[in-house]
């Protein structure tokens, strides 16, 4: 992904991957560090997501 598709995607398309992200062949760095890009609090929220889903199998 770099930002020729971005900019194809319109102004209102975020950037998003469940990382890691192997920057500069799968998207380049701009785009990673673009204000577009929601990667980091999304890999956050997938924590505390996991975080619950393993507090829940184990019955805590």
């Amino acid at each position: 992904v770099d930002q020729n598709l971005m900019d194809a995607a319109g102004s209102k398309a975020f950037f998003m991957h469940c990382l890691p992200a192997e920057r500069g062949v799968e998207v380049t760095d701009e785009v990673v560090e673009a204000p577009y890009s929601i990667v980091f609090p999304q890999a956050e929220n997938r924590m505390h997501a996991q975080n619950a889903i393993m507090l829940h199998v184990l019955g805590k």
